[in-house]
């Protein structure tokens, strides 16, 4: 990814640590040793965590933008 947003920093550091839960959860650090059907879960488990995670800020921010509304001069 070329020039990450703060927002996607942010989605891909809990991508991050979902992985690294699941790893811990299979008992497992080294990629080689896991299964074909370790690989495709621990893949879910990335993209799963980053896009839950990007979905998530995006509605915190469309959230305090409509706040930003309210207060707005009308013009």
């Amino acid at each position: 990814m070329i020039d990450p947003t703060p927002n996607e920093r942010a989605a891909m550091a809990n991508g991050g640590v979902m992985a690294g839960e699941y790893l811990d959860s299979l008992g497992k650090t080294d990629l080689a040793q896991l299964s074909v059907d370790e690989w495709h879960t621990l893949i879910d488990v990335i993209v799963t965590g980053y896009c839950d995670h990007l979905r998530d800020l995006a509605g915190h921010d469309r959230d305090r933008l409509h706040n930003m509304e309210d207060t707005m001069p009308p013009f």
